[in-house]
């Protein structure tokens, strides 16, 4: 499955630079993520945990202002249980749980112009990602393991939307959020299910 993405991946970078005007940039910031858990008409979220966000995409023209940004993102999630949930070894703090993706987002751009400054931009797409890595932290106690020993599903998919500044000169700030459509636990108990929600600010910049 990851190399399945990544073939995408690598295909829509191939699309792009063969569009006109195409240009290219890369985003990286910290993440606020939370793992929100429902069922029987009943939702709780987890507290947040900070992660960080690296993003590569390339920005393709399609009408006047407005332009779809296929890329590939290294993105942390997870959340943080209150300390009622003991590790093995572990003390009475909170326990940390942090997930890492590599994701593909399709993401649809308008941009609006701000005169020679730069221009506001917002937008919002799909994504697709992979697990990669897992782990669960409480005091100095850390453990590792794989999406299905830590009882997560590898495959996650979701909606991204975005917000930002981008100067003339290409920096950019952003802001966004991801919310997370698929069920990643592993095993469901009386229905219920669990997913992503992250919020996320950063800088970057386009060439």
């Amino acid at each position: 499955m990851k190399r399945k993405l990544l073939s995408i991946a690598a295909a829509l970078c191939f699309i792009a630079g063969a569009k006109a005007q195409t240009s290219y940039g890369f985003k990286a910031g910290v993440n606020f993520a939370k793992l929100e858990m429902s069922g029987s008409n009943v939702s709780v979220s987890t507290n947040s945990t900070t992660s960080f966000f690296v993003t590569g995409y390339a920005d393709m023209p399609l009408a006047n202002n407005f332009s779809i940004q296929p890329g590939v993102s290294l993105q942390g999630k997870g959340g943080t249980f209150p300390n009622e949930f003991v590790l093995e070894g572990g003390t009475g703090d909170d326990v940390k749980v942090n997930l890492m993706y590599i994701e593909i987002p399709v993401n649809f751009v308008y941009n609006i112009p701000t005169g020679n400054s730069g221009n506001f931009f917002i937008g919002a797409g799909p994504y697709a990602g992979i697990g990669i890595h897992a782990k669960a932290k409480q005091g100095n106690v850390s453990e590792g393991s794989s999406f299905s020993d830590a009882g997560f599903k590898t495959f996650d998919a979701g909606l991204n939307f975005l917000g930002g500044y981008k100067l003339s000169n290409g920096f950019l700030i952003n802001g966004g959020y991801g919310l997370g459509l698929t069920n990643t636990a592993k095993e469901t108990f009386g229905g219920a299910s669990v997913k992503n929600r992250v919020f996320s600010v950063g800088v970057g910049y386009q060439f």
